[in-house]
């Protein structure tokens, strides 16, 4: 078979002006830390610095949830909900206008391909401040009751993996219910939150709407232990998770939380065979398998296991790995060298625990974070890498007989936030979709999203929703006063 090469088509880095040093964004303006501390921001594909980022301290978080809390009471929750909508098209429109900008700072930052960022990251973030801005004047449509209410300053944090997007699922409707935000985005993708500052003063948003304090887990842990904060969301880890969740247990606080997964695509052998194998591999090495919903287990009918599985091999054979500006990439680089060392030791567990590993042919760049797109076969339910979140491109691979065993395997882990499942009969789809305990069960598809849908999981995935009505009401209080 003819190997084709393909010729370098790297989107320019140009149009990004990447500054050397970032403040915080408080009250509507760039601030240096209190204390002066910073961090570096990284290139993980060159291991480039890029920028000094501010660290903020007590300090600044206390000036970060003045400033929403002044901002709520004098400005935002007295402000109509027309009026509320139109700051958030007003948003929409210039994330569009500046999408190739977000899009390039997106895939430096964080290491994801730019095709990726390009059209799928950008477009949904600008779908969802659309979506909510629709709704910033239908509150009361809502569900919530007749007089819903905002709660007041919601302290939200992001993860890694999809910085722009998670910004959007949390601040459009926190926004559009009438809410005021104090935003951290991870410590190792920071740029674009900070870019989004500037389009907030871009659209003339009134001061102290949105505030966004940069740093690490210390960072993170003072904003949603404030005593001056009413809401908290986050999305990220399991155990931050559960920490997070017993910091607000027995205060006012709320709290939504999305948290990790290990969902599973389920392939039963009347299944589309090729459509089956390009939605495994989307669910798997999308974004280097960082990704919370990712099929990261597959579970295969025995009887075409052998064919699904050669299937698989040619397709995950044609992915190029390399440079995330290059537009013919397929996978990029890894976040950061924590996080490879994390996927490395699981890897290696599999080798030990006695699975198969397969990886294509591939070179990895000299420099940077890289790991090969990765097959594990021979696994077993009591397999580490078949029950803990690996958050990388490797795909554990099963087999099951029956429906109820495919349910029995899929529904066998302590997380709850997503499934696949790929067959031709529309009863089988239903059986399934209402016998696995994921939050989302995509059908002859996966990594679906739309603004309007509802996105969380069950147990140890979290609670709450995300997107949809149901992502609005996460964001109104309907207690009696």
């Amino acid at each position: 078979m003819t190997k084709f090469e393909y010729a370098p088509a790297p989107e320019s880095s140009a149009i990004v002006d990447i500054k050397s040093s970032y403040g915080l964004f408080v009250d509507g303006t760039f601030v240096d830390p209190v204390d002066g501390t910073s961090f570096k921001s990284v290139n993980p594909a060159t291991e480039e610095v890029l920028a000094d980022v501010a660290e903020a301290g007590a300090a600044d978080v206390n000036r970060a949830v003045a400033a929403a809390r002044t901002a709520y009471e004098n400005t935002w929750s007295t402000m109509s909900g027309r009026d509320r909508g139109k700051y958030l098209f007003r948003i929409a429109r210039l994330i569009q206008e500046r999408s190739r900008e977000l899009a390039v700072l997106e895939s430096i930052d964080n290491g994801k391909p730019i095709r990726e960022s390009r059209d799928v990251d950008v477009p949904l973030v600008a779908s969802f401040f659309f979506y909510y801005a629709g709704w910033a004047d239908k509150l009361q449509y809502a569900g919530a009751g007749p007089a819903p209410r905002p709660y007041g300053v919601a302290a939200q944090v992001i993860p890694w993996n999809f910085p722009l997007l998670m910004l959007s699922w949390k601040i459009a409707p926190a926004l559009a219910a009438g809410n005021t935000v104090v935003l951290k985005p991870a410590e190792t993708t920071p740029l674009t939150a900070l870019l989004f500052a500037e389009i907030c003063q871009q659209a003339d948003l009134p001061p102290g709407v949105v505030n966004i304090i940069t740093g690490a887990g210390d960072t993170g842990r003072m904003l949603v232990e404030h005593d001056d904060v009413d809401k908290v969301a986050f999305t990220g880890s399991t155990d931050v998770g559960k920490a997070i969740a017993r910091s607000v247990a027995g205060t006012s606080k709320k709290a939504t939380l999305e948290l990790g997964g290990k969902a599973a695509n389920v392939v039963f052998e009347d299944a589309a065979l090729d459509q089956a194998v390009e939605g495994v591999v989307n669910g798997i090495f999308f974004n280097q398998g960082h990704v919370c919903c990712a099929g990261s287990r597959l579970l295969v009918q025995e009887s075409v296991y052998d064919e699904v599985l050669d299937r698989l091999k040619r397709r995950v054979g044609t992915l190029r790995l390399g440079d995330p500006l290059d537009k013919n990439t397929d996978v990029g680089a890894i976040n950061s060298a924590e996080q490879l060392a994390r996927i490395r030791e699981l890897s290696d567990v599999g080798e030990t625990e006695g699975a198969e590993r397969w990886s294509p042919a591939c070179e990895l760049p000299d420099r940077g974070y890289w790991f090969p797109p990765t097959l594990f076969t021979g696994v077993s339910q009591a397999h580490r890498i078949a029950r803990e979140e690996i958050f990388g491109p490797v795909l554990s691979v099963l087999t099951f007989r029956t429906p109820a065993e495919a349910v029995e395997k899929a529904n066998n882990t302590p997380y709850g936030l997503s499934a696949g499942v790929w067959t031709e009969k529309g009863s089988r789809i239903l059986w399934m979709s209402q016998q696995l305990r994921a939050g989302v069960v995509w059908a002859n598809t996966f990594n679906k999203f739309d603004p309007a849908s509802p996105f969380g999981g069950y147990k140890e995935s979290g609670y709450g929703r995300e997107g949809g009505r149901h992502g609005l009401l996460s964001y109104l209080n309907t207690e009696e006063k």
